[in-house]
């Protein structure tokens, strides 16, 4: 913290499983899913300007200002909350787009808990992830700070304790469209419910990943690449809606050997990250 700016994290996440349990009539999946942040972060400055306007001075210019979640979920606290005050967004983007890491998602998080501090504002974190529902699905997650398994749209979360786990994550050079791989029709919508608060460690999959595999030769790719280099019981799956897959490790050493022998035998590119028990900027709502 400088002044009146804020230089803050914004984490990625891991769906551990992802699975479609229906579809409501308004159009919205329900899922099941167990999320969990990691230590791979966009980076989000938040300057106070002299102005009310919300301002959006650097960011992923493949997505235009108006449409960029990090400045909605600004302007949606302004005008929530009567703020005359306005901002200026930089948004240092390291966790790529259309991974199925939540990169979008959470830097908006990201401002609202920044702005709650920068603009004093005192929101509590039922408050905010109120808010961030409206931004999507995945927001209130990162507002919530702790590993969880989610229902519903991703609005009902319940807090899950994971052990301690290291990442390798590669990531596709494709954007995948979120839009496109819900809507396929071949995607299974109605997988039962686990109704359990405890899932064995190789427990569940990902819905979302044969529609996506078959649209994505490089996801297929970068999964029997990581496939052969994680030995027997390791989980290899994709994230979110793809297009980034990952092998869960118990210790930084294997996850980062096991980038090197991926990455120099198929050339894909990827990263190592650890699991977060608490999103950094969790002490940023009041209780």
């Amino acid at each position: 913290m400088s002044g009146q700016s804020l230089k803050l994290p914004a984490p990625a996440k891991i769906n551990l499983f992802l699975h479609v349990t229906g579809r409501r009539p308004d159009g919205y999946h329900t899922l099941e899913s167990l999320l969990v942040p990691i230590g791979c972060c966009d980076w989000v400055t938040l300057s106070v300007r002299p102005d009310a306007e919300v301002v959006r001075s650097r960011g992923n210019e493949e997505v235009s200002a108006q449409d960029d979640l990090a400045v909605r979920a600004a302007r949606l606290l302004q005008r929530r909350c009567d703020v005359a005050r306005g901002v200026d967004i930089e948004l240092d983007k390291r966790i790529p787009a259309g991974a199925g890491l939540g990169g979008g998602s959470s830097d908006a998080a990201t401002v609202l808990l920044g702005l709650n501090r920068l603009w004093d504002l005192r929101l509590s974190r039922g408050a905010l992830m109120g808010l961030a529902l409206e931004l999507g699905a995945d927001v209130p997650f990162f507002i919530f700070g702790a590993p969880a398994v989610a229902r519903g749209i991703g609005d009902a979360l319940e807090s899950y304790s994971v052990p301690p786990i290291w990442f390798v994550v590669l990531t596709a050079r494709t954007q995948v469209s979120t839009a496109l791989v819900f809507a396929a029709p071949e995607l299974t919508r109605h997988s039962p419910s686990a109704k359990i608060r405890a899932f064995s460690e190789g427990y569940g999959g990902n819905d979302l990943q044969a529609v996506a595999v078959s649209r994505f030769p490089e996801i297929s790719a970068n999964l029997a690449a990581l496939s052969r280099e994680a030995r027997q019981g390791i989980r290899v799956a994709m994230s979110g809606s793809g297009g980034s897959v990952f092998a869960a490790f118990a210790d930084e050493g294997s996850a980062v050997q096991a980038l090197s022998r991926v990455a120099r035998k198929s050339g894909a590119a990827g990263f190592v990250a650890r699991a977060l028990d608490r999103h950094p900027l969790q002490h940023f709502a009041a209780p």
